[in-house]
């Protein structure tokens, strides 16, 4: 049983000299001067949303995020996750060794780069209650909060919209005068419909596991040209190539084919 330690404070009753020694005897580490509990460092779950390198700042996809363990970090880029061994040198600093990491063509190449570039080596820790600001030696900085991670939308019941085109392991936006037209359906009931980039389409779609495999496609038949109906021949051919290989992270899908061709769509709305 816990015995506890009178402590007899001068001019005070009795029950105020109780409360006190209570008080100084419970959990948590408090400073001398009564300030708040000091923070863990960067340990933690960190949402990306910045990155401030070469005079530019670079504000991060939706997904991009880290979790900084005593020895490990994993995490997101803003497609492509990663893990990284971790050094802290106590709460100021800490040491990134990079690991192993997925290698997809996505959209945000330039901002994946320059964080898989910036965390790395010794960084600089600021932390506060709710952010956390990681600085490198040249004076780059990654900016983060303890925002919870982006759900996973679904699937199905999403409406995308296609906003870059995957080909020889690299991403291309949609075209300016196309972006916003090529959007689609996957239903539960084993149907997709949408819009190719001009004409509107329906077809059969079966899902299995990570793959999902579009049926013959019945479309309108307007005449497409342009940017618009160069998207709608990629996406026309990439629905008829057999199996596609699909991914969700956050609010970004990604549609691949065994050849590396393929699609990321962003999650427009939930379809009625």
């Amino acid at each position: 049983m816990r015995t506890y330690r009178h402590v007899r404070v001068l001019g005070a009753p009795l029950g105020v000299a109780l409360v006190l020694t209570l008080g100084l005897s419970g959990c948590g580490r408090v400073t001398e001067s009564g300030s708040a509990p000091r923070l863990d460092g960067p340990l933690g779950s960190w949402g990306v949303e910045s990155l401030t390198t070469g005079g530019r700042t670079l504000h991060a996809p939706d997904v991009a995020r880290v979790d900084i363990g005593q020895e490990r970090a994993t995490g997101n880029y803003g497609c492509n996750g990663f893990t990284a061994q971790v050094t802290l040198h106590g709460d100021a600093a800490l040491s990134v060794t990079r690991g192993v990491n997925t290698d997809m063509a996505c959209e945000h190449t330039d901002f994946e780069n320059a964080f898989a570039k910036l965390f790395q080596g010794r960084l600089a820790v600021d932390r506060g209650p709710d952010r956390l600001t990681l600085k490198t030696t040249d004076g780059s900085t990654i900016a983060m909060s303890s925002k919870p991670p982006v759900p996973d939308a679904p699937l199905t019941a999403t409406e995308w919209t296609v906003d870059s085109l995957l080909s020889g392991g690299t991403a291309a936006s949609v075209p300016a005068e196309a972006a916003g037209r090529a959007r689609f359906t996957l239903a539960a009931d084993g149907t997709a419909s949408g819009a190719l980039g001009c004409n509107r389409f329906s077809a059969p779609a079966t899902v299995d596991g990570s793959s999902v495999t579009f049926g013959p496609l019945t479309a309108t038949r307007m005449a497409c040209e342009g940017p618009a109906g160069e998207v709608e021949r990629t996406l026309t051919g990439l629905f008829g190539s057999g199996p596609l290989t699909w991914r969700v992270q956050g609010r970004q899908l990604t549609l691949t084919a065994p050849d590396g061709t393929g699609l990321t769509a962003g999650a427009a709305s939930a379809a009625e």
